[in-house]
């Protein structure tokens, strides 16, 4: 059995008190040279505790409005993108009506125009962007534009609106009867209804008129979607879906002639109208950067701030944190040379 001397006890013990409070010291030296900050902001300030406290919760909310900015500026960028696409869609439809109306396009090219130019345009409307629909305003989470398909209610509701008004399907061989100031008639009483009017949100879109509105600085808020019930895309919805579908009908030539004409000035108000959207669109985009570039200066300042307030020097972290692991060592050292004291170790 081993005996301690009370002396070489009281040693031992106070060494190894010294060595915790050592070892204390040495985590946050640690920290506060890692940080560049001291270890605890209320020991060392005192009441300007709440100033550095005020500080870095400005710079969490500032941080914050630039991540959600970066957010924004992707789908803004997406929604560039689509109005790119419906541009090229319109333009390429424009082009075949134009081919048509002076004789150069067969009607099966320009109905097969309309129909590839809808199909085109529902796709752009409907692909989602990070799982949300940029095109639906607020109802982000459902598809913006139903499919002209057989028995959806575009369909059918353009169905009904042909039967009403002329009496007959345009299948019907009375369509071929059908003359141009009839085909004119109908596209402004009964055809620009169910685009331009209540019957584009009854049978065609569950986008809402109300867009994303986001906060993209601390007093500034911006527009920051398009919705899919924006004139530039119902007129070209509008122009495909006649051309798509009354090409297929069996309509005498002044007919094709009259909706051709017709659909020619609706096209180029929704390609004039997309490249003002386009425009808009832009403008927002530059607010949210120039948002972004503000919010960042104000963050590093109020950073600067807390840094000037509760900063270290990083040189005199390092020494402190050099010369706390060389007592450590010492510390530990010296316990285990007085562990190792016994009388027989002496004797012998």
């Amino acid at each position: 059995m081993k005996t301690t001397l009370v002396s070489t006890l009281s040693s031992s013990q106070s060494l190894r008190y010294s060595t915790m409070r050592t070892q204390v010291d040495l985590v946050k030296a640690q920290k506060e040279r890692d940080t560049g900050k001291v270890f605890d902001s209320g020991i060392a300030l005192g009441a300007r505790t709440a100033q550095t406290v005020t500080f870095a919760r400005d710079v969490e909310r500032l941080n914050g409005i630039v991540d959600s900015n970066g957010i924004v500026s992707a789908r803004l960028k997406a929604t560039q993108d689509s109005l790119t696409s419906m541009t090229g869609i319109a333009e390429q439809l424009l082009g075949v009506l134009t081919a048509n109306a002076s004789g150069d396009a067969a009607p099966s090219v320009t109905r097969d125009a309309g129909k590839s130019a809808l199909a085109a345009l529902t796709s752009v409307l409907n692909t989602p962007f990070n799982g949300e629909y940029i095109f639906a305003g607020i109802n982000t989470d459902v598809k913006p534009i139903d499919a002209f398909a057989s028995g959806s209610p575009a369909k059918t509701a353009f169905d009904t609106a042909f039967q009403t008004h002329f009496g007959f399907s345009q299948s019907d061989p009375q369509a071929a009867s059908i003359s141009a100031a009839d085909m004119e008639t109908f596209i402004t009483t009964a055809l620009e209804p169910q685009f331009l009017g209540s019957g584009w949100q009854a049978n065609w879109s569950s986008a809402t008129d109300q867009t994303i509105v986001s906060r993209i600085a601390l007093n500034e808020t911006a527009s920051t979607s398009v919705s899919g019930n924006n004139d530039a895309i119902r007129k070209l919805a509008m122009a495909a879906a006649s051309i798509g579908d009354l090409f297929d009908a069996n309509l005498s030539e002044a007919g094709r002639n009259a909706l051709v004409n017709q659909m020619v000035g609706v096209v180029g108000e929704a390609i004039a109208s997309l490249a003002a959207l386009q425009s808009e669109t832009g403008v927002v985009e530059q607010r949210v950067d120039a948002a972004s570039d503000r919010i960042k200066v104000q963050a590093d300042l109020f950073e600067r701030l807390i840094i000037d307030t509760e900063g270290v020097d990083p040189y005199e972290a390092a020494s402190r944190v050099s010369d706390l692991l060389s007592q450590l060592e010492t510390s530990y050292a010296i316990t285990a040379r007085i562990q190792q004291l016994s009388l027989l170790r002496f004797l012998g």
